[in-house]
């Protein structure tokens, strides 16, 4: 589902964000990414999601090879990759609705299909019967929650998290990153960026590490001691 082959990334002016890198996720798989800041976890997943694309090597997504991919198909492929982000990204002055459906609405999805699937969305992720509220009304995990139901509404094939929870209780991130496991259970491939150690070691999965843009270790799901 996912692919990278050898692949680096260069800034004009900087060293390498990522340098090099092989791996590969299977369909319904579920992986973290970890490191120090600065090691490149935010780099590999904007190479997912196409925000940015490699000085070197081939990243293959739902099979596509991304670096075939010319403009006009960037939202096409976008289309099939959901992403939720730490800041939450959220419209301030529309519902928490109207922020769901922005994928489906861009996607010309006609607007009583958009209401349907944002309320189940919404559903999914505990917050039935808030489709209305301002997201300045909710609290900092329900925001984050908002931001999950918009990245999955629109059934995307791979799910990232750019460290979904840096702003959360530990007990409030085990909830989300549990969420994700769900989201994995029935079907989507999910690959979280996060430094938390506590939460990679409470929820056992695969975690790829990165040291200065260079993958040095690969390991299994329950490889990280407890």
């Amino acid at each position: 589902m996912i692919r990278f082959e050898q692949v680096s990334k260069r800034y004009p002016g900087g060293g390498a964000a990522l340098d090099g890198v092989s791996f590969a996720l299977e369909q319904a798989e579920m992986a973290f990414v970890t490191g120090h800041s600065g090691a490149g976890k935010s780099t590999l997943l904007k190479l997912v999601g196409l925000l940015e694309r490699p000085s070197a090597g081939v990243v293959t997504v739902t099979a596509r090879n991304l670096r075939q991919v010319r403009r006009r198909g960037i939202a096409q492929h976008r289309r099939a990759v959901g992403m939720v982000f730490q800041d939450h990204r959220l419209l301030l002055d529309r519902s928490v609705q109207a922020n769901v459906e922005l994928p489906l609405v861009v996607a010309g999805v006609p607007a009583s299909e958009r209401a349907k699937r944002a309320r189940a969305a919404l559903e999914k992720v505990g917050l039935g019967g808030m489709e209305q509220r301002l997201p300045a009304r909710l609290s900092t995990g329900e925001q984050q929650r908002v931001g999950i139901a918009r990245a999955i509404v629109a059934r995307p094939a791979v799910l990232l998290a750019d460290e979904p929870t840096g702003n959360l209780d530990p007990q409030l991130a085990v909830e989300i990153m549990r969420l994700f496991a769900e989201f994995q259970a029935i079907g989507s491939t999910v690959l979280v960026a996060t430094h938390d150690l506590f939460l990679i070691k409470r929820i056992r999965k695969r975690v790829l590490v990165l040291d200065h843009g260079r993958l040095v270790d690969d390991l299994a799901a329950g490889e990280v001691a407890a």
